[in-house]
């Protein structure tokens, strides 16, 4: 079963964005840091990552480049999620090796066709 690893501090989102996936078959883990993001990779290995930018201590775009930087998680696909609409935040999340970023809140819809689209057929 393709694992799918949301990372964002806000439990809110943690549980909606996990029911959406898990609704549509994937097997979803979450963390609420980095720290513990990578903890969870390390026990259990992600498909695909979906990453909150705001995060206290080490945001999200830190995190992809300690991620960018892993041979075991280089080729990762990441989606990289926040609340902020700015359009230097996609620059950056793209330089720094997002595959795809997503605006909250974004829509079951939005969020599904973006994962479909990084995973690999299988």
């Amino acid at each position: 079963m393709t694992r799918i690893l949301i990372v964002d501090d806000y439990p809110v989102t943690l549980r909606v964005l996990s029911a959406q996936l898990r609704k549509n078959g994937y097997e979803v883990d979450t963390a609420g840091s980095a720290h513990e993001a990578l903890a969870r990779l390390a026990e259990n290995p992600a498909d695909l990552a979906i990453l909150d930018i705001a995060m206290p201590e080490v945001d999200g775009l830190m995190l992809l480049r300690q991620l960018r930087a892993d041979a075991r998680y280089a080729a990762m696909p990441v989606i990289m999620l926040t609340a902020s609409g700015q359009d230097q935040d996609r620059i950056i999340a793209r330089e720094t090796g997002a595959n795809d970023f997503l605006s909250k809140p974004a829509s079951s819809r939005e969020l599904l066709e973006t994962v479909q689209r990084l995973l690999p057929e299988g």
